[in-house]
This record gives C-alpha cells, sequence and structure tokens, in this order.
C-alpha cells in the first residue's frame, strides 16, 4: 500500500541561500613563522600588536570552516573571525576622525 506519492524528476531548488566569495579576516594569537603561514596559501600574512591577521578570499562556508580547523589543528588560538567589511571603519567613523 503507497500512502505518499513520490515524484520522480528534478528536484526543487534548495532554500538555503548562495553564500557569495567575500573577504575574511582571522586573527590568531602570535605571530605565525613563514613555515606554518604555508596552512594557509592564498592569504595575506600580517602582524599586528603580537598576533597574526589572515586576510583573504574565502568562496564558501564549506571553504570558512576549514580554514577555522586548519586554526585548530595547528594548535593556534582563534581570536577573531569576521569579514573584511565588518572590520572596515564606517563612513561616519572615518569622518569623526
Amino acid at each position: 500500500m503507497i500512502l505518499a506519492s513520490h515524484r520522480v524528476g528534478p528536484r526543487p531548488a534548495c532554500d538555503v541561500p548562495f553564500m557569495r566569495r567575500r573577504e575574511y579576516r582571522l586573527t590568531v594569537e602570535g605571530e605565525l613563522s613563514q613555515r606554518t603561514a604555508v596552512a594557509f596559501e592564498g592569504m595575506v600574512l600580517t602582524h599586528e600588536h603580537g598576533n597574526t591577521i589572515l586576510t583573504g578570499p574565502v568562496r564558501d562556508q564549506a571553504e570558512l570552516q576549514g580554514l577555522l580547523q586548519r586554526v585548530s589543528d595547528l594548535g593556534l588560538t582563534l581570536l577573531g573571525a569576521s569579514t573584511a567589511d565588518e572590520t572596515a571603519p564606517k563612513a561616519h567613523e572615518r569622518s569623526e576622525q
């Protein structure tokens, strides 16, 4: 006995929104060596106040999760993660300076 119908054919589009490529800024405690920096290929490395800032394009959630997992796997302490536009000063903040 069939209780529910089953449609055959293409699946409807998923309701999950598409994540557009974004610039991310990850801050880790301490200054990473060039040897460790190789693990974050494609990211720009800078040092600020004794910490390392990794900035670069992230294509989707899977890639972001991979970067965060790499931070953990290397035993690094993540101090912050945000899109680069969240860390940029707002227009009204720039005009007050």
